[in-house]
């Protein structure tokens, strides 16, 4: 008797109900504890397609149960392989530079300046610069952003600059 339920997952009438059974609910799955950047529509075809590859190892009765785990399997490897990728791309900007380590130095040492001018000005000032400059956004829309005039915005943001040009020569 076992042996009839491993030949029906192989059947493609019944794969395919599996398939409109159980695919939505994989998806969501998916989406839902991991997001929409794991691609939840890919990680599905593929637990698919392990399920076909495997169809006389596994039952009907557990197909649901090896869908979910591999398709949580590739996510999760999905997931280890971006965090790889990620420390990759950050250690290859900091080893590779055609920089000099003087210019390297001046830099750190004028990011450190600018970050604490930044710190010296009004929550308001600094709030309305880095929208403006950090964010690329217009003063109109700071203003709407914030609640106030457009003349208010360009009052602070004019303000900061000011402050900035005093602490940090060369500005």
């Amino acid at each position: 008797m076992p042996k009839d339920l491993f030949e029906n997952v192989c059947e493609e009438k019944l794969f395919s109900e599996l398939f409109k059974k159980h695919a939505k609910e994989l998806h969501d799955f998916i989406y839902y504890k991991y997001g929409e950047h794991i691609h939840p529509k890919d990680k599905v075809q593929e637990a698919f397609i392990k399920l076909w590859d495997n169809c006389k190892k596994i039952s009907l009765q557990k197909a649901r149960s090896f869908l979910f785990t591999v398709v949580n399997n590739l996510s999760l490897n999905q997931i280890k392989h971006n965090k790889v990728k990620l420390k990759f791309q950050q250690i290859e900007h900091k080893d590779k530079t055609n920089e000099n380590p003087e210019f390297i130095l001046e830099e750190k040492e004028y990011l450190q300046k600018y970050q604490k001018a930044l710190s010296k000005l009004t929550e308001p000032q600094r709030v309305a610069f880095l929208l403006n400059r950090a964010e690329g956004k217009k003063h109109k829309e700071i203003a709407e952003l914030l609640g106030i005039s457009r003349k208010a915005v360009e009052k602070r943001i004019y303000g900061a600059l000011e402050k900035l040009r005093k602490e940090i020569e060369g500005i």
